[in-house]
């Protein structure tokens, strides 16, 4: 990226192409293809655009809302740029949302099948919404490590079966995109495709979304990107995580095969938020020492619907079941 005097008043910028075919108006404009965003994209990535045109390019496709094969270019391009092997990874755990009305839930899911012995890799951001918390700042305190290579994320799934990597680490590019959100006031397509790169091409991913338009195109894309093993959600807060207050409906991918499966509401009203997030609380319960009736049916939906995405049971019923189990023996060898 960069903020040059204009030379380019002769002759096109070669980027300008992609801006212009999302910014003709109402009836001139259109969606990029496949190929168009692939290309697009690549030149972000690689440095190769000024900041008032991308900036232009990420703001029109906020107003527009990315389309599945802008999306699914933007991936490829992303991971085609990436240096990272495929590693023995059975789930794909993507946080950028981070956590304020309700504690990280989600991440004791997670921790718990890692305990069991399902390999996890986490990737996420940090800070890029003011007055949250994120997963890096609750490993840090939980004294799990944040990994800064391939080499320590090996070392980990080794180790403890769970590798938390940070965006920043995986595609700085996409970490200092992300971090304009603070900039433009708005979230842009980056935080969505972030979510969706699968650097070390996992046998399953785990997406959550904030606003429901965006889950058919998550899963949508997921399946023209090839994966095979799947879920979409709305999650508690932005993350991957159930809430029980509410119906949850999963876009999936089981198999290859889309499918959809709403899960119903579990409590009877609306949970009471957190007065402070305490995460001396948070530990407590993740150790057995404190219990919290919100927090650790989470905690078991969200391992159940991983269960499922992973293709170790049959069905949701069996998965919850299992994971029931799976959290009360969570410290046994």
């Amino acid at each position: 990226m960069n903020t040059k005097k204009n030379l380019y008043r002769d002759a096109e910028h070669p980027f300008a192409q992609y801006v212009r075919i999302l910014g003709k108006g109402k009836t001139g404009s259109r969606s990029l293809s496949y190929d168009e965003a692939y290309q697009a994209f690549t030149m972000i990535l690689k440095g190769e655009v000024l900041d008032v045109q991308l900036g232009a390019f990420l703001m029109l496709l906020r107003v527009k809302e990315e389309s599945v094969d802008e999306l699914s270019g933007f991936v490829q391009a992303t991971r085609d740029q990436l240096n990272f092997e495929a590693l023995d990874v059975d789930l794909d755990w993507s946080s950028y949302a981070g956590k304020r009305k309700h504690y990280p839930w989600f991440l004791l899911a997670a921790l718990t099948l890692a305990h069991h012995g399902y390999n996890i890799v986490m990737h996420g951001a940090s800070g890029h919404t003011l007055n949250r918390i994120y997963t890096e700042q609750v490993l840090e305190f939980l004294g799990y490590p944040i990994c800064q290579n391939q080499q320590d994320v090996k070392q980990q799934l080794a180790q403890q079966h769970f590798a938390y990597l940070p965006l920043d680490m995986i595609s700085p590019v996409l970490s200092d995109l992300i971090s304009l959100r603070n900039v433009m006031g708005l979230r842009s397509p980056v935080h969505t495709l972030a979510r969706l790169i699968n650097p070390f091409n996992a046998k399953a991913t785990l997406q959550a979304i904030f606003h429901p338009a965006y889950r058919a195109s998550h899963q949508r894309t997921a399946f023209q990107l090839g994966y095979q093993n799947s879920a979409v959600i709305k999650g508690e807060g932005g993350e991957f995580e159930r809430n029980p207050d509410a119906k949850t409906l999963i876009c999936g991918i089981r198999s290859g095969e889309l499918y959809e499966h709403e899960l119903p509401k579990l409590t009877p009203e609306r949970s009471p938020i957190e007065d402070e997030l305490n995460l001396e609380t948070f530990k407590a319960v993740w150790l057995g020492q404190q219990t919290h009736e919100y927090g650790e049916i989470a905690v078991t939906e969200t391992i159940g619907i991983a269960l499922y995405t992973m293709n170790v049971c049959d069905s949701y019923e069996n998965a919850m079941l299992q994971a029931k189990a799976l959290w009360l023996d969570r410290f046994k060898k």
